[in-house]
């Protein structure tokens, strides 16, 4: 089967298609032919080896396949040849086949095509568990989403809405602003033209915002920190911008607030019966239309690289997915 290489730490340009063996599906796994795989910003921080998880060489990028059922090992019960699933593989997504455990594996519904399948797991997974397990969320509250056109952003801004969250999109351009008003945002920021700390205050009558949710980190987050409600809940996403921020804590001190780290896949491995029941829903939801699961583009296997510099240069609004 094909499949996308990283051998070495390296810049997507330099990633290789190559013939590897199929996967054979041990006890208590399935192989899934992939029909679709999602790329995360992580995906290019992993092949570069600046990533927190350091897979063993040679590896594929993508965390996120969605797909068919091909085959099952022994001691498989709940899934059978054919079935239409979504699963977190953690790496090696950009290749034709992969095995995976069956544990993590949850089956989709027919009306769910496996390209919005695909996007679903890390970001509407990340998002659902900082707003329903780490904001201490209260129906009304205001929720300022930075970098709110981005994968995680735009779940934020859908899922904060079906919350009942005043949603305060916060993005670097117009455009971007539009794009999150269609999916959830009732209020927008760009703070590529204004002052984040000045305009959120504004937008919040001088009160500051309730729950801010940082995928960006670098030199926005002090600003949005210095912008939060008193009590008000500071989540750590995530550091796109590339500089991870480093924050006076007098203002944790002042304003009363509590900065909050989300770590979703260390999460998902602590409490993966929730994790299950979190992604369960979310693919409901998406079936349902109630949240978009929005697709920016897609590409071949062969032009994995072309993805992944999308994503390094912050084009995509929704989902980047790789069809192997």
């Amino acid at each position: 089967m094909k499949a996308i290489l990283c051998s070495q730490y390296c810049q997507p340009d330099d990633l290789v298609l190559a013939d590897v063996p199929d996967p054979v599906a041990g006890p208590g796994e399935a192989v899934i032919a992939i029909k679709a795989a999602a790329l995360n910003f992580f995906d290019i921080l992993m092949i570069q080896g600046k990533y927190q998880i350091k897979p063993p060489f040679p590896f594929s990028p993508a965390a996120e396949v969605a797909g068919v059922i091909e085959s099952i090992g022994p001691g498989v019960t709940d899934l059978k040849v054919g079935d239409r699933v979504v699963a977190s593989c953690g790496h090696n997504g950009a290749r034709e086949k992969i095995a995976l455990p069956a544990a993590s594996i949850v089956k989709i519904p027919d009306n769910l095509d496996y390209d919005r399948a695909a996007g679903i797991i890390i970001i509407y997974g990340t998002a659902l568990h900082a707003l329903e397990d780490r904001a201490s969320p209260k129906p009304g509250e205001t929720l300022a989403v930075l970098g709110a056109a981005g994968g995680t952003g735009l779940a934020a801004c859908e899922l904060g809405k079906l919350m009942g969250l005043k949603v305060i999109a916060c993005a670097s351009s117009d455009e971007k602003l539009e794009f999150a008003k269609k999916h959830g945002a009732e209020l927008t920021l760009n703070y590529g033209k204004e002052d984040l700390k000045e305009g959120l205050r504004k937008l919040t009558d001088g009160k500051g915002v309730d729950i801010i949710f940082d995928p960006v980190g670098g030199a926005y987050a002090e600003q949005a920190l210095r912008s939060i409600a008193w009590e008000g809940r500071f989540l750590v996403i995530g550091f796109a911008a590339g500089d991870i921020p480093k924050m006076p804590l007098n203002l944790a001190l002042l304003k009363g607030c509590d900065i909050r780290g989300v770590f979703w896949g260390a999460w998902t491995r602590l409490n993966p019966a929730k994790n299950r029941a979190n992604l369960e829903k979310l693919v409901k939801w998406t079936a349902e239309g109630k949240i978009s699961s929005h697709v920016d583009r897609t590409f071949p296997l062969a032009q994995t690289a072309d993805a992944l510099k999308v994503l390094a240069g912050r084009q995509a609004m929704g989902k980047v997915i790789l069809h192997p």
